[in-house]
């Protein structure tokens, strides 16, 4: 009988029977013709995420893989022999086929990895390793190569960095709050508890409870309503706080999930091909984590465009003698560029589409591009969320003697320790850069 990967040609070539004196040879060719990745290297930490994820995939039982293939992959966890894999060339469906096949050169004995944090070619390291290259069977090839394993990877780095990212913006908004020496109101219980979408209650009790405490969040205020940038935090975060529990969910069953083909049911006695490569669900979901994730930039942005606008008693551009000095004016530039990259970067990948293989993979998730450029918007927002922390810090200077919350006197005593205040002009850029450290750092 003819079974598709096993004994047949790949793709549009699928109706080209192999013989079974071939089969090894097929799984070869296979990973060695499909190693076509272009681009940047993929970061160590997402390849070992990737390394992890096809055996746990391959564990399930329903790839068809023997046993040595799996233990030699946790071979490579273990000892972090990492395959040096490349960002570009996957559609997103067939699996992530060029990135999973430059991850299973190594197996062969082929390709390049890093061991001990030095990129050698795989044979050298395999020598002093004292293993031996591994001899595919039939259909081993195709499930080391076809799944999502390299969307995934980078969907969960992405969700990690931005659950970090979603607990500092409410943490710098609250310090941008009193900096601005913003009304309180708009954190009131009851307001959210008649709209209680789950990520406003948090964001607002969050920014609430960052202000505990605070001797300027009670002093008397001349103005009754403040910009939405203030007003509406905890809706913007909120939201995007949703997305991110939504996007995690997608990618739970992911990983605990199956996702090469065709599929082998043992206690059925059956093999049964379908499309649990494609990406879509992953490819869809990592687009709306762009979006949600490039909001807090936004809005982080139009705060610190506030603090420099010389309101509320605060020094235009947060500088002494402004005009002799430009002090914080650029610094926004930077967000304001940063944030309209991430509007372009936030175009979504999931709804593009190209036909491959001789138009045999006819519609592709494309959702390898929407990891990759997932992982740039995520960036950005941390270094928009830095420049908001650099001038919050500075505009609380500017309120003493007044206090601010102990949790966030405790942040600005901190952030002191790392960026002094700014007291005339200087070279802004390792400030910035120091921000960006210290947010990735910061315990709290």
């Amino acid at each position: 009988q003819t079974y598709y990967g096993i004994n047949t040609g790949f793709g549009y070539l699928q109706h080209v029977r192999i013989d079974a004196d071939s089969i090894e040879q097929l799984q070869y060719n296979l990973i060695v013709s499909h190693a076509c990745g272009m681009g940047d290297e993929v970061p160590k930490d997402i390849v070992k995420l990737m390394l992890m994820l096809k055996i746990k995939s391959l564990s399930y039982g329903h790839s068809g893989v023997q046993i040595d293939t799996v233990k030699r992959l946790m071979d490579m966890y273990n000892h972090e022999v990492l395959p040096v894999i490349y960002t570009q060339g996957s559609l997103g469906a067939s699996g992530d086929l060029a990135p999973l096949s430059h991850l299973s050169l190594p197996l062969l004995g082929l390709g390049e990895v890093y061991y001990q944090g030095v990129k050698r070619d795989t044979a050298s390291v395999w020598k002093e390793l004292g293993w031996e290259p591994i001899h595919l069977q039939s259909k081993e090839g195709l499930a080391l190569i076809n799944g999502t394993q390299f969307m995934s990877a980078y969907g969960l780095y992405c969700l990690k960095k931005a659950e970090r990212l979603l607990a500092l913006a409410d943490l710098i908004a609250a310090l941008s709050f009193d900096a601005f020496d913003c009304v309180q109101e708009p954190l009131h219980p009851l307001i959210h508890q008649i709209r209680a979408h789950k990520g406003q209650v948090k964001a607002a009790q969050q920014i609430a409870y960052y202000l505990k405490g605070s001797t300027i969040a009670t002093q008397a205020k001349s103005q009754v309503q403040d910009p939405y940038s203030f007003r509406c935090a905890p809706q913007v975060h909120g939201a995007s706080q949703d997305v991110f529990e939504t996007v995690l969910n997608v990618f739970m069953r992911e990983i605990n999930s199956v996702t090469d083909n065709p599929n082998v049911f043992p206690e059925e006695n059956m093999i049964v091909s379908g499309g649990n490569f494609h990406g879509q669900p992953l490819a869809l979901h990592l687009d709306f984590l762009s979006i949600a994730m490039s909001e807090l930039a936004n809005i982080s942005e139009r705060r610190t465009y506030q603090l420099i606008s010389g309101q509320r008693g605060l020094p235009l551009f947060l500088v002494k003698e402004a005009g002799l000095n430009s002090g914080f004016m650029i610094p926004q530039y930077t967000a304001a560029g940063i944030v309209s990259e991430n509007k372009q970067l936030c175009t979504p990948a999931s709804v593009d589409s190209i036909s491959s293989s001789n138009n045999q993979e006819d519609h592709v998730s494309m959702g390898a591009n929407a990891a990759t450029k997932c992982w740039r918007v995520l960036q950005n927002v941390e270094r928009v969320l830095a420049i908001e922390l650099l001038s919050a810090a500075q505009a609380l200077d500017f309120r003493r003697p007044l206090q601010s919350s102990p949790v966030l006197e405790q942040l600005h005593q901190a952030f002191r320790e790392q960026v002094s205040f700014n007291e005339k002009d200087r070279i802004l850029h390792k400030d910035m850069q120091q921000a960006v450290q210290f947010i990735q750092s910061y315990q709290f």
